[in-house]
């Protein structure tokens, strides 16, 4: 993971639940590139065709509500962004998040989509580059940056397996 993400801002309001992210129908599979070419399909149609890789979700309040399947977090890996930064999040959300490697941050940020955005995630702080203007936020504790540098809570046990097991 690199140390600073940098993306362009794609907006969305309060309340954005899982359905939204990826639709019912999709959740026939687990894989995020698969997930990833239908996320936000009902919501916001030309989301998955023009993401980029390391864009960036800023959205209100109560982001990712509703199911528990981690189909949701995987869907917007799958489609590339590198982060979301929303007021909060739903705790399921937040947990299956983490445990895939994808982070979020909270803050209350008001950047116009398509604006560009920088997340240290190591020194807690946004930093909008035309503007220079940081915003902080609330740091990850050691362990969890240890989950998201590795991808998530499956490849750092599988790392750690084969560390305890001699065969690293």
């Amino acid at each position: 993971m690199a140390d600073v993400l940098r993306g362009r801002v794609w907006r969305f309001g309060d309340n954005v639940d899982t359905d939204q992210i990826i639709p019912a129908e999709y959740l026939v599979s687990p894989d995020p590139a698969y997930l990833g070419k239908h996320a936000f399909e009902k919501a916001r149609p030309e989301f998955a065709k023009n993401v980029r890789p390391g864009d960036v979700i800023v959205a209100g309040s109560n982001f990712g509500a509703g199911s528990s399947r981690e189909h949701a977090a995987r869907a917007l890996l799958g489609a590339g962004i590198s982060c979301v930064v929303a007021n909060s999040f739903a705790r399921i959300f937040f947990r299956n998040a983490i445990n895939l490697g994808l982070p979020l941050v909270e803050a209350d940020l008001d950047l116009p989509e398509g604006a560009q955005l920088e997340v240290d995630l190591a020194a807690g702080k946004l930093r909008d580059p035309e503007t220079g203007r940081e915003t902080p936020f609330p740091q990850y504790p050691p362990f969890v940056m240890t989950l998201i540098a590795k991808g998530g809570l499956i490849n750092y046990t599988k790392e750690r397996l084969k560390w305890e097991s001699g065969s690293a």
